[in-house]
Formats: structure tokens, sequence, C-alpha cells
């Protein structure tokens, strides 16, 4: 884990991209910020009233001397950013609307990154996913050709590391959303030093079952195949064929994955989310993430239950989609 996290810090230090944070009093937030701005890796911005922000670093021990920090209620670019919100909104907020709106931390850290006064969001600390999440689905959005974001982690053992997706967003995802989330997840995969190779993930394997649910992974494959041709990508498979070679060679012996894949794409949110967490607890492999895909520009989301560690971790990810977009 650690040679992971070096890696990444090296890949985006030369960049100097600066994340805003907009949970700037919360000591674990302050606590990473600190150390990301010591160590030089980025510049973050704090998003809270200076005084207080100052205040709880200095009690905390601290020092954010490296750190931006910028407070709504007195942001001298604030009536620009009113007019981008509504702007971007299409009518659905007025001027009187996106002044109330932008007062909350989340908006507004969201809008520095449409504005490109950021590169990068991370929160979550102290605030619901929803509250991460929704600000940047309606402001940043998802990129072009991609309808839905999508939440991944990076399985990591030793110098064993996986991409699993979707393990956060999306419930029930059809074909569609499926094949958006392999390759969304491959390219995921490539900041990490992943080189992709994609298994569509099912409980049959090149057609040993039929059922409404292998079809649709079955038909997410083509999908894309269709929309990235050079993807190293099969399916439908069962874990163990897409994962072990001796299993590969008698299930599935001309594909071309071969047993070696490394991104796996799960059929619901359900097998995902279980998926990873036996990963985690039964195999011993630490889970980094959720790392949220998809969106014009990297925003990611904490668990209320995180470390200062958890923070810096984050941020660097963060950073490094920024780097690759």
């Amino acid at each position: 884990m650690m040679g992971l996290f070096e890696q990444l810090a090296e890949k985006v230090t030369a960049a100097d991209k600066k994340i805003v944070f907009p949970e700037g009093l919360d000591e674990r937030i302050l606590t990473a910020a600190s150390r990301l701005a010591e160590e030089g890796i980025m510049t973050p911005i704090l998003i809270g009233n200076i005084q207080d922000v100052k205040a709880k670093a200095k009690a905390l021990d601290v020092s954010i001397d490296s750190c931006d920090i910028i407070d709504p209620n007195n942001y001298d670019g604030f009536n620009e950013m009113v007019t981008a919100f509504v702007e971007r909104r299409k009518g659905k907020a007025t001027e009187e609307d996106a002044k109330k709106i932008l007062i909350d931390e989340n908006y507004f850290g969201t809008m520095l990154v449409y504005m490109n006064k950021a590169d990068g969001l991370v929160s979550g600390a102290a605030h619901s996913t929803a509250d991460t999440v929704r600000p940047a689905l309606q402001i940043i959005k998802t990129k072009e050709g991609v309808k839905k974001t999508s939440g991944v982690f990076i399985m990591v053992r030793d110098e064993e590391k996986y991409v699993f997706a979707d393990c956060a967003i999306n419930i029930t995802p059809d074909s569609n959303d499926l094949a958006e989330i392999a390759v969304e997840s491959a390219k995921t995969g490539t900041l990490f030093d992943v080189d992709p190779k994609v298994a569509m993930l099912s409980f049959s394997t090149k057609g040993s079952a039929k059922s409404p649910e292998t079809e649709k992974v079955s038909e997410a494959l083509e999908i894309a195949k269709e929309k990235n041709p050079s993807l190293v990508i099969d399916g439908e498979f069962q874990f163990d064929a897409a994962f072990v070679p001796s299993v590969a060679e008698k299930k599935a012996p001309d594909s071309v994955l071969k047993g070696n894949a490394n991104v796996f794409v799960f059929p619901s949110l359900e097998a995902g989310n279980i998926g990873y967490k036996i990963a985690q607890r039964l195999g011993g492999f630490e889970a980094v993430g959720p790392i949220l895909q998809g969106l014009n520009r990297p925003v990611n989301d904490l668990s209320r239950g995180c470390s200062a560690e958890d923070v810096y971790n984050l941020a660097l990810i963060t950073a490094a989609q920024a780097v690759g977009e």
C-alpha cells in the first residue's frame, strides 16, 4: 500500500494541482491538508471562515501556511460564480437561488472545480455521499458519452492490484451502464499502473447458463467493444474463469484473457459490494476507494468514519485523476 501511494505522490507532485476540501474545519481534513502542503505535493484549498479555520489549525498544532483558505461569505469572485451557476443550471435556478445554494460549502467547492479555480474536490468526512455527489452531477456532470458516474475500488495486496466496479453507486446497471463502467474502469486502472484486462462477471461462463441476467452481461460486452475496440475485454465469465488460468483453459480456451483479468466488472451493486468486502476481509486486500469515475472533473467521497490518512490518500488519488485528464 505504501508503495502505491508513494508512486501517486511522485506522479502528482510535479503537476502542482489544487484540490479543494469543503470541510475546512474538520480536524482530519486539516491534518491531511497540512501534510500535503508541507510535503509540496499539492496546494490544498480549505473552505470555511478564515479565522475559524486558522484557529482550529492552531489548536491542532498543524501548519496550514501553505494552504489556501476561502470563505464563501467573503469571496471576491462570488458574483461571477453565481452567474456561472445560473448558466450551468439552465433555468433550474434563479440568481437568488444561486446565492443561497452557493453558500453551501460543497456546492461552492464544486463550482471552484467547474470554474478551473481548483483541479478536484474531496469531501464526505462530515457529509453524506449524496451531499458530495449531487453538486458534482449537477455542475460538473458526466463526460461526453457517459450517462452515469460509477464507483470503483482498487484492491491492493503486496504487489497485486485489481480494479473492482461498480461497488458504490449503480444498484441495477443495464447493459449500457455496464459497458460504460467497463470502459471507465479500464481508464481508472491505468492511473494505478494496471494494464487493463477487463472481465465482465456473471454466474455463467460463455453461455453455460442462459437468463436475462447473463444476456445483459453479454450485451454489455459487445457495447463496450464498440465504445473502445482496442480494449482487452471478454465475458460473460464466472470469477474463476476470469482469474485462474487453468480454469480459463477449460471453460474459455479461446478467450483473450486467458485467466489473467485484472479489472472486474460486477453485474450489480450487490455483487460488487459483496465481492470487494470478501476480498478485503477474507483475502487480506486493502480496498482503496470508492473512486468516482465518469465525471468531467475529479470529485471523490470520503467515509464519515475516515482517518486523516484516508483523506491524504484520497487527495492523492484525486490529484492523479486530474493529472490523467
